[in-house]
């Protein structure tokens, strides 16, 4: 067995509009590596982190990564430790679940180094207390797609892969600017009434309903964020415009992804997403901000080892 094992984790869309903190998916063409040497020392230390921005906790603990892999120790009593590189391909703060990227990536390789590896189910728990590093709870929209692939709805003790007709892509686009996860949640504080509650409910069970039955009715009659929305759209500039351009090119849905400031939108083809990305991305330029796009199948593959 090698002692050196490196995995990477594809970035998501926390979330779902209407699916706050259990339902996510993953997508194609971004997402960050980790490197995980196992060593005698019973410890888990970072020895690297590149690509990031702004500099990130070195001490395991306040590490996504780092404190997964402690969690992994513990539980199982290893006698053994970790050593980590973390190479970041997701930008920060963007609502692409870079923190979760990053702890799950290092548990798929820290898995193979063990010498009874685990499921994917059983890696959750430890993926959770990495995520909570970084947004101060345990929600698993993030990590439970990149553990599983596609699209996931993530309970507190559970995952359940949602089917998607393969045809179905999302568009991602990332303006160039930082929403903190912290911040982006305490837009959330307040009271809400009942209805609101109720409406939410509806729609996330007419997404779920239509993924099931590969109906696109279904999924556009629902994938309306009524609840959460509304109450982060203001932080994020250029946010109005450039769902209104996702909708006007024939989206499903289109809503913020994760914490923001990243929107997303859900297409019937391939063909419909790539023609949106244009659009979408001039809605930003208008609003002073670049920004990248990525077009992939909502149904994309999960963390893997490299």
């Amino acid at each position: 067995m090698s002692p050196v094992a490196k995995a990477f984790s594809p970035a998501s869309v926390g979330n779902v509009g209407v699916g706050f903190d259990i339902l996510g998916h993953v997508i194609e063409g971004v997402g960050d590596t980790v490197t995980v040497r196992r060593i005698e020392a019973g410890e888990v230390r970072i020895a690297a982190i590149r690509g990031a921005a702004v500099d990130l906790p070195m001490h395991a603990p306040g590490n996504t990564a780092g404190a997964s892999l402690i969690a992994l120790r513990a539980a199982l009593e290893l006698p053994f430790g970790f050593e980590i590189e973390i190479d970041k391909g997701i930008p920060l703060g963007s609502g692409m679940g870079g923190s979760a990227a990053s702890c799950v990536a290092a548990l798929v390789a820290a898995n193979a180094l063990l010498d009874v590896p685990l499921s994917r189910e059983a890696l959750y728990r430890f993926a959770l207390s990495g995520e909570a590093v970084a947004s101060g709870g345990l929600h698993g929209d993030n990590v439970g797609p990149m553990l599983l692939g596609g699209l996931v709805l993530s309970t507190a003790e559970r995952l359940v892969k949602i089917p998607v007709p393969a045809e179905w892509h999302s568009v991602l686009v990332h303006p160039d600017a930082i929403l903190e996860t912290r911040r982006a949640r305490e837009a959330l504080q307040g009271s809400y009434a009942l209805g609101e509650f109720v409406a939410q409910s509806a729609n996330l069970a007419l997404v779920l309903a239509g993924c099931h039955a590969g109906d696109a009715t279904l999924v556009r009659a629902g994938l309306q964020d009524v609840l959460v929305e509304p109450r982060r759209a203001p932080l994020i500039g250029g946010f109005g415009a450039a769902k209104q351009a996702a909708l006007a090119a024939g989206a499903m849905g289109a809503s913020i992804s994760g914490a923001g400031p990243s929107v997303f939108g859900w297409f019937e083809t391939r063909a419909q997403a790539e023609a949106s990305a244009p659009a979408i991305q001039a809605a930003f330029a208008a609003a002073g901000f670049d920004s990248q796009a990525w077009v992939s199948p909502i149904d994309s593959p999960a963390a893997k080892l490299l």
